[in-house]
Parts: C-alpha cells; sequence; structure tokens
C-alpha cells in the first residue's frame, strides 16, 4: 500500500538513500531540506516532493508536514558546538508539528541505549533523549537504535576504513577491545521502510544489529582481511583518553574532528544489541541479516567498482544504498589519487577521437616512451603483464580487450575510451581519454587519471609518482590534441 512520506535528513547519508527506496517501493516521498538546491541534482529529484524549511523555525512546519502519512526523523546536528540544544529543539518542533499535521507514524534512527546509571558521551545521551521527545509526543512512534553501520559514506565506517588502511601498525585507545553489534546499511534501509507499513499500536524503541559481535580492534581486521591487506599490529594503551584519541583519528583520518570526537566519546561504550522484537513484525530476509565480512565487502566493491562510475558518470539508485551520493561527505568513500589534464585541439572532435582510439600498441602513449617501456619491464619483473599484449587492432578497440597493461572497461564512440589498470599495483587505477566539441570546428581533449590505494603502500606509491605525472601525463595530453589531424 502506497504511503506518503516525509523524509528530514535527505541530503545526508541515510535520508539520501532512503528517499529512493520509499519511491522504488511505490510511496510518495517529500523532502524536507533548508535548502531546496541542495537536492536539485539527485538523480530521483524529479520524482519527488521537495519542501523547504527548518525544524528550529517551526512557523516553517505546516506545509511540509500537511497530508503525511509518515514521518522520518533522520536529523542529528552533530559537528556544532552546542548540537544537545540543536537537537533536542528540531525533535520538539518535529514532534509538535507531525501531531498538528495527524501524521500517522513517527519513525527515527537512533543510536544505541546508553546504560542506566552509567556516565555516557554527550552523543549517544542527545540521541537517546530525542527519542525519548518523539516517543512522549502523541504520534506513534518507532525507535531504531542502531550502532556502527556499515557503509561507504558512514562516518563510523570511514573512521574504520581510514585507520585500518592507513596504518599497517598502530597504537590505540583501549576502547578498540569494546564489544559493538555493527549493522549493513541494506539492513538498516531495509527497517527504515518496512516501519511504513507498522501497525499504529506499535509506539516503541526497537534495538536493530546485525549478526556479529565484535571488538572494534576485531573490526578493523577484519575489514583489512575483506580488504586484501596484511593483518594489522594494533596496541591497545592506557593513556590515549576520547579527546587524545579524537585528535589521533583526525590527524590520520580526513574525517572532522568536531565529528571524530563525539563518535570516538561514543566508542567508550559497548554497542550490543539487547533484543530483536523488531522481527516480530519485520521477520529477517531469507539469507539473514547482513554479515560484518559481506557488508564490509559490499561497501568496497561498490565503491572500488563503481566510485569511477558514480562520480564520472552520476550513477546511483536505490538498488546500490552503498554507492558514494552527491550529498555525502568530501571526506566518505576512502581516498581516490586524480590527475587531471585538459587541451583545446584545433581539430573537430571526429578527428580527436582516432588519435585516442589509437593509443598503445604500436602508436604508443605519446609521452616520454622510454618511461613507458620501463614502466612495463618493472611490471614483468614482479609478475605482471607488461607492454608485451600490445592491441588487437592498430585503429579500433572494443570494450573487455587487453591494451599493453591495461584494459579496456568502457568505450563511448567518438567521446570516451575508458581503461582499467591491470599492471601490478598496491590499488586499482583507470585512466579516461574524452573528446568534447569546444566551439566550431575544434575540440577539448580531456584525460583523468584515478588511482584507489590499497593501505599504506598505495599512498606511498602514489606520493613517489606524483612528481613524475607532469611529465608523463602532461606530455601525453599535449602530444595527443597536436596530433589530432586539422582540418
Amino acid at each position: 500500500m502506497s504511503v506518503r512520506c516525509l523524509v528530514t535528513g535527505a541530503t545526508g547519508y541515510i535520508g539520501g538513500r532512503l528517499a529512493p527506496r520509499l519511491l522504488a517501493e511505490g510511496h510518495q516521498v517529500r523532502c524536507l531540506a533548508r535548502k531546496a538546491g541542495r537536492l536539485r541534482d539527485v538523480p530521483w529529484a524529479a520524482q519527488a516532493e521537495i519542501a523547504e524549511g527548518d525544524l528550529r523555525r517551526p512557523e516553517t512546519l505546516p506545509a511540509a508536514f500537511a497530508d503525511v502519512d509518515v514521518a522520518y526523523y533522520l536529523v542529528h546536528s552533530l559537528g556544532q558546538a552546542d548540537f544537545e540544544a540543536a537537537d533536542r529543539e528540531a525533535a520538539t518542533n518535529f514532534a509538535e508539528a507531525a501531531a498538528a499535521a495527524g501524521v500517522r507514524r513517527i519513525v527515527y534512527l537512533g543510536g544505541p541505549e546508553p546504560a542506566a546509571g552509567g556516565s555516557t558521551s554527550p552523543h549517544l545521551r542527545s540521541r537517546a533523549e530525542v527519542a525519548r521527545i518523539l516517543l512522549a509526543g502523541e504520534v506513534p512512534t518507532a525507535v531504531l537504535r542502531a550502532a556502527v553501520i556499515i557503509g561507504s559514506g558512514s562516518a563510523s565506517f570511514e573512521m574504520l576504513r581510514y585507520l585500518t588502511e592507513r596504518l599497517p601498525a598502530m597504537v590505540t585507545p583501549r576502547w578498540v577491545r569494546n564489544r559493538i553489534q555493527p549493522i549493513a546499511v541494506r539492513d538498516v534501509l531495509r527497517y527504515l521502510v518496512g516501519c511504513a507499513g507498522l501497525p499504529p499500536e506499535v509506539d516503541r524503541a526497537f534495538d536493530i544489529a546485525g549478526p556479529d559481535v565484535l571488538t572494534f580492534r576485531e573490526m578493523m581486521q577484519r575489514y583489512a582481511r575483506v580488504a586484501g591487506l596484511r593483518r594489522r599490529i594494533i596496541v591497545p594503551v592506557r593513556p590515549l583518553t576520547p579527546a587524545l584519541s579524537s585528535h589521533w583519528v583526525g590527524l590520520i583520518t580526513p574525517v572532522p574532528n568536531a565529528i571524530a570526537r563525539p563518535l570516538v566519546e561514543s566508542l567508550i561504550h559497548e554497542a550490543v544489541a539487547h533484543e530483536h522484537d523488531i522481527a516480530r513484525w519485520l521477520p529477517d530476509p531469507p539469507g539473514g541479516l547482513t554479515g560484518f565480512d559481506d557488508a564490509v565487502a559490499l561497501a568496497l566493491t561498490k565503491v572500488r567498482d563503481a566510485q569511477v562510475e558514480t562520480r564520472w558518470s552520476n550513477a546511483s539508485g536505490p538498488d546500490a544504498p552503498a554507492e558514494p551520493l552527491p550529498s555525502d561527505p568530501d571526506w566518505s568513500g576512502g581516498t581516490a589519487y586524480t590527475d587531471v589534464r585538459e587541451q583545446e585541439v584545433a581539430a573537430p572532435p571526429a578527428a580527436l577521437w582516432r588519435v585516442i582510439e589509437g593509443v598503445g600498441g604500436e602508436h604508443g602513449w605519446y609521452s616520454f616512451p622510454l618511461a613507458w617501456s620501463v614502466r612495463g619491464w618493472l611490471d614483468r619483473l614482479v609478475g605482471g603483464v607488461g607492454l608485451r599484449r600490445g592491441r588487437r587492432d592498430p585503429h579500433r578497440l572494443q570494450v573487455g580487450e587487453a591494451l599493453d597493461f591495461w584494459r579496456v572497461e568502457e568505450i563511448v564512440p567518438g567521446e570516451l575510451l575508458r581503461l582499467r589498470a591491470e599492471m601490478r599495483l598496491p590499488g586499482r587505477a583507470w585512466l579516461e581519454l574524452r573528446a568534447e566539441p569546444a566551439g566550431e570546428g575544434r575540440s577539448r581533449y580531456v584525460q583523468r587519471a584515478v588511482f584507489l590505494p590499497r593501505g599504506l603502500p598505495g599512498h606511498l606509491y602514489w606520493l613517489s609518482v606524483a612528481p613524475f605525472h607532469t611529465i608523463i601525463f602532461g606530455g601525453m595530453a599535449r602530444n595527443i590534441a597536436n596530433h589530432a589531424p586539422t582540418p
């Protein structure tokens, strides 16, 4: 049955993935955003209604809540100095606006329940307070309490990713021994969508979690194994307080300190589900909930295989919730090193395309032939394919065929050639060559190299070769542009 849904936080990690899921299920979706323009370019924007409003300005809310059946509360003010007060005010206004509009259900994604009688972090304390405010309101509310969410773009997952990939050995705080029950983002989204159909008598909080209970240390080791990294050396020590730990995380990872600190403070508490009552209304899927290793593999596969496609071709959708979205923060999705070169060409795109499609093999790579040869010899020395494969045809390429130590991954005739590296590398690499129109009889050559490092060796590799890119990639761009025949 189709229901009318209001999604707050649609410009954020979960909300940006939930909205297209609800649409795919046949529901009507209205998104509340402080600035509607922030959702203008999402792929599903034409299918949803965008309402401008601010949860801290109650006068802007009635129109957004009008005729809504289910309202999702997916916002938080983490990163602000006064985030507890801001969240308290926003939750109160949300509950009152929902009641006034006759909303039938509220769904809130919160954090683990703090231990009774013990100290807790401001982050978890605020999440719990928001849950109490919503449950105390007039509208039946389902609170979903999740610990660490495993998926590319999740702040907790990104912190795990960067720490593990960048540090083969590390001294860590003692909280890495605390138990956590993480959950895959796809299971979180399944629960959120399912809550739209809960009966009205359901008015309570639920723990949601995956099947694995792990320490943060075990999560790092298992992440390393799934990512193909060597086992990490992790030495927990007493002196690293949460404050010092957050600075350490900020130094090693791009996660902002304003977000890292409350997350780290939350990790000093165990976060294990105490019940699985939600299964009474939303049973586990036939294959069971997603395990930690599978969740990490899905996140890495989505990112490492689709990151180039997603960010270059703007592809995303409800069936790929782990992929990076335009609304995800810049620091999410892992490190991607890029080298971009552009050249104006005094020839039409068709002439430039003939040069692009002819690269490699006997034509070479249009810059510093000795450097390309040395790179091929080095690749063969370490068991790679080197440059010996050449190319099948001197003028035409097909998707899937070998091209020296590259593989043709995509061709848009006359426009795009994308190559995936098959040389031995501590990471994955692509080279994209484009021919774009630039006025009467002219074109623009765009060359983009992307490298996704694997572990610390990957980062060191890029840093070691980056000084030569001006010579190799810069020369390649200039020479390809100059070889395009003019009319």
